[in-house]
């Protein structure tokens, strides 16, 4: 016999869950509120709702209401009201706590409880937790109606369990990262006093070795040597931070938080299978490996409409195998070498796995899902790609410190093949880190204070001249830019790039191409061109065209079949005969050329 549940207050319970669960409160007062109305409903007298770790083979009491309590407490899977539930996947109703075996339920109180009914609490076909209501009224039975209204609150349970799990997640990793971020800061900020301060003093050396006296001489090499040794350490230290989760935790560990990224982001099902035991490598290799995962996740939450996503991680003797696959919509493999990669979110990954002298394997095919596989090895080879000391050497020029930090950081996301040697926010300090720090390109704020792009640009190609200069800037019809490029700048890059497209004008700048639009193209020479026709041999028209296109030598002697000495020489040749100052003001010139109506 049980007790007749009135309509009314079985929606009144209901929607009371309900906001509840639209309240800020934190997990155990939320599953007392919840247990509460699930046991006035029902009739009961008491009641308790506990989590379960099914791995650990464990339940912990999260909340207890008419018993004694027990929160915080755990006990072994197999025994209690719990145990029955989960290891039978299923409800389960007793009509005497009796026949509970196992009971935690404090002999003195046994006696009062009789009728018992426990459902499980589930999430993305998991049990992560068990709801149980006692009556302490002999006469009460629990029906099939009472055991789907307790599985309604076992919902609203679930709910609770697991948005409290990922706000801890949360909370415990925006910590994780404050604090890296902070110490990545702090790092950065002494890198910039002492490499400044070495800077001057290795400056002041050279300033003085002359004709000195040999044991002079000497002291004044050593303390050159060890102001320089002193420089590059630091630069070391600061270039080697990695990415700040991999710092507290293992890879797998990493791997595991970007998967409960992906999943509380879409709702995809997620699966991390780890075969083997990580050698502990080289750092760069798991911070590398882990950005290849991160790379492969987003472009599945983002492009893949799957439902399911795995991760699959192979710790072998030589290498580590890594595996993205999912069962989304896929797509062509033949875009990633014919067609434009925007939007695909693989060529960051292709570029990290060359980067690593990995063996990546993409397999994709549309309506079937998509496979990401990289084998890398531990001992990296000089496969593909510019690596360690070669890497492309960047130093950021801007006036505000907080916009140098965000454009370090897209340039660290986006690209593995350039470090930042450096961060400049005084423009007279500008020249001289160039002639210490030897970037290979400089990304410069055009409207510097003191002293603006346009003449910095001119004073660092005056310093190095093979150092390459890229302005920030958004108004492409400001003189200066115009001023700028024709002083040297490679070309532009607006506020509105992303870091891909950043990092692509930077390294297009470090190679020696041209990096700007049509628009600003247009903007510079003026309203007609003179004909680039007429002063040119056959071969220094070819040349000429491939040099508009923004290829450097190497790429041009391989079109054309010569040496690259002979492709400088043609090179000059066109410069001189045109009258341009160099490759981008004959690439201005011969873009207006072309626009201009005859």
């Amino acid at each position: 016999m049980g007790v007749r549940i009135d309509p009314h207050d079985k929606i009144d319970a209901l929607t009371g869950a309900v906001e509840d669960l639209a309240g800020q409160f934190t997990l155990q007062p939320l599953l007392r509120r919840i247990l509460t109305r699930a046991i006035s409903l029902l009739g009961g007298g008491a009641g308790s709702i506990c989590s379960v770790d099914e791995q650990a083979g464990v339940y912990r009491k999260e909340a207890d209401l008419g018993v004694s309590c027990q929160e915080g407490r755990s006990f072994p899977l197999d025994e209690g009201v719990t145990g029955a539930v989960v290891a039978n996947r299923a409800p389960m109703v007793f009509d005497s706590y009796a026949e509970v075996r196992g009971g935690h339920v404090a002999p003195g109180e046994r006696d009062r409880l009789h009728a018992t009914v426990g459902v499980p609490i589930e999430w993305a076909g998991r049990i992560i937790g068990v709801c149980v209501v006692f009556s302490t009224d002999p006469a009460l039975r629990f029906r099939d109606e009472d055991v789907r209204l307790l599985g309604l609150f076992a919902k609203h349970a679930a709910i609770a369990i697991t948005n409290a799990r990922l706000h801890a997640d949360a909370d415990d990793r925006t910590r994780r990262l404050a604090v890296s971020a902070e110490r990545e800061r702090v790092v950065r900020d002494v890198h910039d006093a002492v490499a400044r301060a070495l800077g001057s003093i290795l400056m002041h050396i050279d300033a003085v070795d002359g004709a000195l006296d040999p044991a002079t001489a000497a002291h004044l090499a050593a303390a050159r040597t060890t102001a320089g040794n002193a420089l590059a350490e630091t630069r070391r230290t600061v270039l080697g931070l990695g990415p700040a989760l991999l710092e507290p935790h293992s890879l797998d560990d990493a791997l595991a938080m970007e998967l409960g990224w992906a999943r509380s982001t879409t709702g995809i099902r997620t699966d991390l299978v780890v075969t083997g035991e990580w050698p502990h490598p080289a750092p760069e290799l798991g911070q590398q490996a882990l950005r290849i995962v991160q790379e492969a996740l987003t472009n599945v939450v983002l492009h893949a409409q799957a439902s399911l996503v795995r991760v699959g991680v192979l710790y072998g003797t030589e290498d580590l195998t890594i595996v993205v696959e999912d069962n989304g919509c896929g797509f062509d493999p033949a875009r990633l070498a014919t067609g434009p990669r925007t939007g695909l979110g693989l060529t960051g990954i292709v570029a990290r796995a060359k980067h690593l002298g990995a063996d990546l394997q993409i397999e994709s095919t549309p309506g079937w899902g998509t496979r990401v596989r990289a084998h890398v090895p531990y001992e990296r080879t000089a496969i593909g790609g510019r690596s360690g000391e070669d890497s492309w050497r960047i130093l950021v020029v801007h006036p505000r410190p907080i916009v140098r930090a965000g454009l370090v950081r897209l340039l660290a996301r986006a690209e593995p093949e350039i470090q930042v040697v450096g961060e400049i926010g005084e423009a007279r300090a500008v020249v001289d880190a160039v002639r210490v720090l030897e970037p290979d390109v400089v990304l410069l704020d055009l409207q510097m204070p003191e002293l603006d792009g346009a003449r910095l640009t001119s004073y660092i190609r005056a310093a190095r001249p093979g150092t390459s200069i890229l302005v920030l800037a958004d108004d492409t019809a400001d003189d200066l830019l115009r001023a700028a490029v024709m002083a040297g700048a490679r070309g532009c890059v607006g506020s509105a790039a992303d870091g891909p497209a950043l990092a692509r004008a930077v390294l297009a700048a470090a190679r020696g191409d041209v990096a700007l639009t049509e628009q600003v193209l247009h903007r510079f020479v003026g309203a007609r061109a003179e004909s680039l026709d007429e002063a040119l041999t056959e071969r220094e028209h070819e040349v000429r065209r491939l040099v508009e296109r923004g290829l450097p030598d190497k790429r041009i002697a391989s079109l054309l079949g010569i040496s690259v000495k002979t492709v400088e020489k043609h090179v000059g040749s066109v410069l001189r005969k045109t009258g341009s100052a160099n490759r981008t003001a004959l690439a201005h010139r011969s873009a207006v050329q072309r626009a201009t109506p005859r």
